[in-house]
């Protein structure tokens, strides 16, 4: 039986466990990537382990966050970052130089390699054939120290494209069209292999697009072969060397099958608030648009912004709207601007936006009230965008370009009168490093520099025998990362979890923090109950963190996204489940909990909450692996680490 690409290159950096699906492995890591709002907080924890350098192949530190800089503590946070990379052996990549995974795409990923990352885009490294997952910043402070990533063997689930994509439909109607049929919840310990003869008519970025957004569906990652296509970019970018054909084998078995016909796909557009509420676009036609936000991880590459600065040429945005374009790195704003097309761009009325996360994150262009955003990144949750009201349309660059010169969505497959923007793919792109900052040889003498904004990490206590306290908060189903712990104005603080802390479910409930530093003080621990796909999103280790310093102990939910999980167990944080799906109307807010012998409880997988509150007892779930609950139990990986480093 032959083997799929997934199980290829999982084989090979295998050194925990065995690839059967669900069991426990842990993986060498090749390559990792910090982005400023988590690396600060990756680097405080790597400096905490002792270590004097980065053991792994590659290991580089992104700024393309927080870079508005209002305040000092952003400022202080990328010296931080510049000094402990240059003290660490990590290559440092300056604000300006773009976003962190179409920068690590042109400059660092490479065929059959594994790359952790602590964002949750990191998958966008599956367009170069790499395994490339996104985790918490500890996750990946302990890869850059050497030692294994651990996860839950995959599924792979095969996608096989046919055909080839019609103009006017991109690869982001790919991804939407995988993401209205595989939605954003239940596929936990999955990867999304790409196979087919569609495959060859896709170029790397359009690749990533589909790798990028994947995340949204909840996977471990995404993947494409490495082809010729592989090798053209590799080459154009004078990194011919990194370059190897992978592919699976032809009679490779696959645990699900999903066909899409390339040739035969319709535009699409994710309606608010959720990247799964999936429409054709000409069923939403006609709707007026007061912004349009063309950029981010997902959708910033040459091709893209060339067909928009095409389809801008010689035109005029409407006047009932705001454009925002964001090159996604210094390699696409410098080629946008000696082939004429930024000049096109600024011609048009477009505003021309920093190479970074942004408008992505809520760090600026929020919309209006109620304003209607068509945007070409991967999120559209409530609020994420800065504007509560904030009405967020995810589409393709043509989509949004052809909204920019309406002034409405508009089907591009309708007769719009705009000529389709014909962009061939470059055979070379410009290749300029000087944004790179390279760490020398010896990097003991370098002062790491810590502005008063830079907190250690905090420490928790290992789990008691009892756990007894309060439902501080009850909340519902798709709770993001973004819900936990905002970004956009509350970014600066990621590196002071002090006073981070404040801000825990501000959009949800502002009072959250103040209601568990009562019960601290009261001698009560917290709980946290949800529904399903709590703590889907981003990658934030601090809603993870942040919750264990004002004293949650557990979250109880119907279903917890895999990074969270990862990210609660780290911290010493329960990861509890209802084994009856109706238990979850069984427990309300104020309820007083109960968790008798619970440090035996959780070893066995299944653990009794008694609800004090209605003199019920409601059986959970603790669905964890061996280095879970050794972390647990110790009160998180830091202080396993203390042990054994």
């Amino acid at each position: 039986m032959g083997k799929t690409l997934t199980e290829k290159i999982l084989s090979a950096h295998l050194v925990e466990g065995s690839l059967k699906p669900g069991s426990p492995i842990g993986i060498r890591i090749d390559q990792t990537l910090t982005q400023d709002a988590t690396g600060t907080m990756a680097y405080l924890q790597f400096e905490a382990m002792g270590l004097d350098r980065v053991k792994n192949e590659l290991a580089v530190s992104y700024v393309d966050h927080n870079t508005i800089q209002v305040g000092f503590e952003n400022a202080d946070d990328h010296r931080y970052l510049q000094s402990v990379a240059a003290s660490k052996g990590v290559i440092y990549s300056r604000p300006g130089n773009g976003i962190c995974h179409q920068v690590h795409l042109e400059r660092f990923g490479r065929p059959g390699a594994t790359l952790l990352g602590s964002d949750s885009h990191t998958p966008t490294g599956g367009g170069l054939g790499m395994i490339a997952i996104g985790s918490g910043g500890l996750d990946v402070a302990v890869a850059m120290a050497g030692r294994p990533f651990h996860l839950i063997a995959p599924k792979v689930v095969e996608i096989r494209l046919a055909g080839k994509l019609r103009p006017w439909v991109s690869a982001k109607d790919v991804i939407l069209a995988v993401l209205e049929h595989f939605t954003t919840k239940g596929n936990v310990n999955c990867i999304f292999e790409y196979t087919g003869e569609g495959v060859a008519s896709l170029e790397v970025p359009e690749r990533s697009t589909i790798c990028n957004m994947g995340a949204e569906a909840g996977v471990t990652t995404s993947l494409f072969p490495s082809d010729e296509n592989t090798r053209r970019f590799l080459e154009g970018h004078n990194r011919g060397e990194d370059y190897k054909a992978l592919a699976a084998d032809e009679d490779a078995v696959y645990d699900d099958l999903f066909e899409i016909d390339l040739s035969t796909l319709e535009a699409r557009i994710a309606l608010p608030h959720s990247p799964d509420n999936i429409v054709l676009v000409k069923d939403v036609a006609g709707k007026k648009v007061d912004q349009v936000l063309i950029g981010s991880c997902t959708n910033s590459s040459y091709v893209d912004m060339k067909k928009v600065a095409d389809l801008l040429e010689g035109k005029v945005v409407h006047p009932s709207l705001s454009l925002g374009v964001a090159p996604g790195s210094r390699e696409v704003f410098m080629m946008l601007a000696n082939d004429g097309s930024l000049a096109k761009l600024i011609a048009s009325g477009a505003r021309i936006l920093e190479s970074a996360c942004g408008f992505c994150i809520g760090n600026h262009q929020s919309p209006g009230s109620d304003g209607v955003s068509l945007r070409t990144n991967n999120r559209n949750f409530e609020g994420r965008s800065g504007t509560k009201s904030g009405q967020v349309y995810l589409v393709s660059p043509e989509v949004a370009a052809l909204g920019a010169l309406t002034g409405k969505i508009t089907d591009p497959l309708s007769q719009h009168g705009f000529a389709y923007p014909t962009v061939s793919f470059p055979t070379k792109f410009l290749v300029d490093d000087s944004m790179l900052i390279f760490p020398p040889e010896d990097g003991r003498d370098v002062k790491i520099l810590r502005g008063p904004n830079i907190g250690d990490p905090p420490k928790n206590t290992p789990l008691k025998e009892t756990l007894k306290g309060l439902v501080t908060i009850k909340v519902g189903d798709k709770i993001t990362t973004d819900h936990i712990m905002p970004a956009g104005a509350r970014l600066k603080y990621r590196s002071n979890i002090v006073e981070y802390s404040k801000y825990v479910f501000e959009p949800v409930d502002p009072s959250f923090a103040t209601r568990c530093q009562e019960n601290q003080k009261k001698g009560l621990d917290n709980f946290i109950v949800a529904g399903t796909s709590y703590g889907q999103g981003s990658s934030r280790e601090h809603a993870a963190i942040c919750p264990m310093y004002l004293g949650v102990q557990a979250v109880v939910a119907l279903s917890i996204e895999r990074i969270h999980q990862n990210n609660l167990c780290n911290f010493g944080i329960l990861p509890l489940t209802f084994k009856d799906k109706s238990d979850y109307e069984r427990i309300g807010q104020g309820d007083e909990l109960v968790l008798q012998d619970i440090r035996t409880q959780i070893g066995k997988g299944e653990v009794i909450l008694e609800n004090k509150s209605r003199g019920i007892s409601i059986p959970l779930v603790c669905d964890i692996t061996p280095d879970q609950l050794e972390m647990l139990l110790a009160g998180g990986l830091l202080n396993v680490l203390k042990e054994n480093i």
